[in-house]
């Protein structure tokens, strides 16, 4: 017992952090590989530990020793031994569960018939007889299992179909049986593609130490059981970078999946610069054009457009097109939920998902664990600007007050209008104001999601706005402005929550959001994390005593847990930052 100590474990697996004690940021950082952070208030914060998060953490090499020890380190009282047994044992069901390569099997075309075919199977492996019945007696796992009477068969094993890969994964997942799948992945069609040592634009490129170490993390020695999963990193810390030392490493064709057209743009133009490989080589596949080369960048929405709501997807047939060695699926937490399945068909191809944050809002985190692959490299954001490479960044939340005329019509609205109200607080614009004349130096963003309160917004500054509606011929031009200095203040919506890189943007002002979305919290912030010598800031404009408060407190959860502090600014007319 050390009453010095920062964390408090109690029976019901939630940690308190408690944020004053002299070993808290040490504590916090030690938590992030196994632990989730629920709440995040001034004193104490409170993690929980859940399956996903402890599969995740044992998938990336920290054991259940690992995290014990962490706790037995940091607690205050004795750790509960119902807490130690139960992360042992939970922790212990990675890995007693593998996928192995299997037999190939001739087949009747159909009953009867003398004509045969190769149907290609894997064996799902229990490392013990009472996990094999429980797996057989579960009703959704059981309809894709089939007995093995091969003599070479593991012990405790069923034979899979191959193409149902991805799909017992998720179902296993959902039992509380996550897979440890140890068949070799497909090499994909061969692309010579290497890093340069001088970008196109004459300046060295130096790949970081963590950058190197998230793609070996991933690659591992090319055999069973690597080359699939995801890494997290901080927006600005070159998950690019990552992708791009990846394909170095694998050499083959790749198809890259990212969130929108500029994002496309970017990806081709940092290959370019980055990479031995010329135009030729790259397309581009999405609204405004679709075109398939060695390596592909492709949009997220072009794949899930479709032209009936309940019909087939037609552009799911890019996976299939080339032999791919490597998808990069960029932005992962985006991943729309229609992809899923076809991804739980690609399960022989080596692949990545590249994200700040696994949090999806949609609960999906266990798919992305299952299909894509599970957490393999994380860093904490401190410990990245510690050492400069992501910006210092300062996080104040602005209350203001309700015009009186707007009360009654709040008091009466429902949860969505009443947000809606909230957000598009017409007395924010004046903050907006004051906070750009008070950072003349600055390369100011200013995000919000209402496009009427964006639109007014821009009315006041004079400035340009990026909406979904900007042309994007018209939108790269602007991105362009604005990092060669010629725009100061630059409007956003949401459509520049992902996948936008502007290096010198140094200071952010929210002033609406979507709901309690941590995800994008995580994201706006990292727009202005990009390395630079000044400060960043990052404003969030909220009206006080309204449900924008609970939908703010859940959205700064994820900074939180990445050891940012929110400063509370009061605002009665004048904006006074030295309170």
């Amino acid at each position: 017992m050390n009453y010095e100590n920062p964390l408090i474990v109690q029976g019901d697996r939630s940690l308190l952090l408690d944020v004053h004690a002299p070993l808290a940021e040490e504590c916090r950082n030690a938590l992030i590989p196994f632990a989730e952070l629920e709440k995040s208030p001034e004193h104490l914060h409170t993690y929980r530990l859940t399956p996903l998060s402890l599969w995740n953490a044992a998938s990336a090499g920290f054991s259940a020793d690992d995290a014990a020890a962490v706790l037995q380190k940091y607690a205050r009282y004795d750790v509960p031994q119902s807490v130690i047994a139960w992360i042992k044992e939970t922790a212990s069901r990675f890995g007693k569960i593998t996928l192995l390569a299997g037999p190939d099997i001739e087949v009747p075309v159909k009953e009867g018939s003398a004509e045969k075919i190769i149907e290609h199977y894997l064996y799902l492996k229990a490392d013990s007889l009472p996990v094999y019945k429980e797996i057989f007696a579960n009703h959704s796992v059981k309809k894709l299992l089939t007995a093995s009477s091969d003599s070479n068969a593991p012990e405790h094993s069923f034979l899979i179909h191959l193409t149902d890969r991805g799909t017992i994964k998720q179902l296993l997942l959902q039992a509380g049986w996550p897979v440890k799948d140890q068949v070799a992945l497909t090499d994909g069609e061969p692309l010579d593609v290497s890093l340069r040592q001088t970008t196109a634009a004459g300046q060295p490129l130096q790949i970081r130490e963590y950058q190197t170490g998230a793609a070996r993390a991933l690659v591992g020695d090319k055999g069973p059981g690597t080359g699939f999963g995801t890494i997290v990193l901080p927006c600005g810390a070159g998950k690019t970078i990552v992708g791009m030392t990846i394909m170095d490493m694998l050499k083959t064709s790749t198809l890259i999946i990212t969130t929108n057209i500029s994002a496309v743009h970017q990806w081709i133009d940092e290959l370019l610069d980055k990479t031995n490989l010329t135009r030729n080589q790259i397309a581009e596949y999405s609204g405004e054009s679709k075109t398939i080369k060695q390596v592909t960048v492709a949009t997220y929405q072009v794949l899930t457009w479709r032209p009936d709501k309940e019909g087939p997807y037609p552009h799911f047939s890019i996976f299939h097109e080339r032999p791919w060695g490597l998808i990069i699926y960029d932005e992962v937490h985006m991943l729309p939920a229609p992809v899923f399945r076809v991804v739980a068909d690609l399960q022989a191809v080596r692949r990545v998902g590249l994200t700040a944050t696994l949090v999806r809002e949609d609960g999906c985190e266990g798919y992305v664990f299952s299909l894509v692959g599970p957490k393999r490299y994380d860093v904490p954001w401190k410990e990245l600007e510690r050492d400069r490479w992501i910006a210092t960044a300062e996080c104040l939340e602005v209350r203001i007050d309700l015009p009186a005329y707007q009360e009654i019509d709040y008091a009466v609205a429902g949860t969505r209008e009443k947000h809606k109200i909230a957000s598009m607080n017409p007395e924010k614009l004046p903050v907006v104001s004051q906070i750009i004349k008070k950072f003349p130096d600055d390369k100011i963003l200013v995000i919000g999601q209402y496009l009427q309160q964006l639109d007014e917004i821009v009315k006041e500054l004079g400035c340009p706005i990026i909406t979904g509606k900007t042309p994007t011929v018209e939108r790269d031009r602007i991105y362009n402005d604005f990092r060669e200095g010629k725009i100061r203040v630059l409007v956003v919506s949401k459509v520049a929550n992902f996948a936008i890189d502007l290096p010198d943007a140094s200071l952010a002002i929210q002033v609406s959001g979507t709901f309690g979305s941590r995800q994008e919290e995580a994201q706006r912030l990292g727009r202005i994390l990009r390395p630079k010598e000044r400060k960043s800031r990052f404003f969030t404009l909220i009206t006080r005593n309204t449900v924008e408060e609970e939908f703010g407190s859940n959205r700064q959860k994820f900074l939180a847990e990445q050891g940012y502090e929110y400063k509370i600014v009061r605002y009665d007319g004048e904006l006074n930052l030295d309170e």
